[in-house]
């Protein structure tokens, strides 16, 4: 029998579950990992953290469940959504702290540019609203404050993506699962 996990990468925990052929649950790991709180309004996560807490609960989960990968006929993703990661595309070391989608810090970029008039602009080309929680601001901001990180997303040295990309690229890159 085929079974399927999910991943369910949240704001403050990883979990995993194992599904039957019929849809039932049949084993779940669960483990809470730290937010950080640099200062007020910012919240980020240490990309690491969110990977190392997600392949500990898959293979909990596996372990619970009595099963091994060869046995998974397919992996689903739910994440937090527009959580923002930069990594190195040849080793995938994290470039700098994943900023967390209920992150402010870019809040006020976003109204400079309101304010430009680029908010029809932006809503006309992505269907997005212009405000924080989205991660195009949040990957400006870190190509600005992050030492060297624009010279090397430049030189196409730079993956960009939200927790599911991520995720994916530790998937499919790592050895270890």
């Amino acid at each position: 029998m085929a079974f399927i996990l999910s991943l369910d990468q949240g704001t403050t925990s990883s979990r995993a579950l194992v599904f039957d052929a019929d849809g039932c649950v049949v084993a779940m790991a669960q483990q809470e990992f730290p937010q950080i709180f640099p200062q007020p309004g910012w919240v980020e996560h240490d990309p690491m953290a969110i990977w190392s807490t997600q392949l500990a609960v898959l293979h909990g989960a596996l372990a619970k469940a009595k099963l091994h990968m060869r046995d998974i006929a397919a992996i689903g993703i739910t994440n937090q959504r527009e959580t923002t990661l930069v990594w190195d595309k040849k080793t995938g070391e994290p470039l700098a702290p994943a900023i967390v989608w209920q992150d402010r810090r870019t809040a006020a970029l976003c109204d400079q540019l309101r304010a430009q008039g680029l908010a029809k602009t932006l809503r006309a080309k992505t269907g997005l609203v212009l405000d924080a929680y989205f991660s195009a601001s949040k990957l400006q901001w870190l190509l600005d404050n992050t030492p060297g990180l624009r010279v090397r997303a430049e030189r196409g040295e730079v993956a960009f993506g939200t927790v599911d990309s991520w995720l994916v690229w530790q998937l499919t890159q790592a050895a270890s699962i």
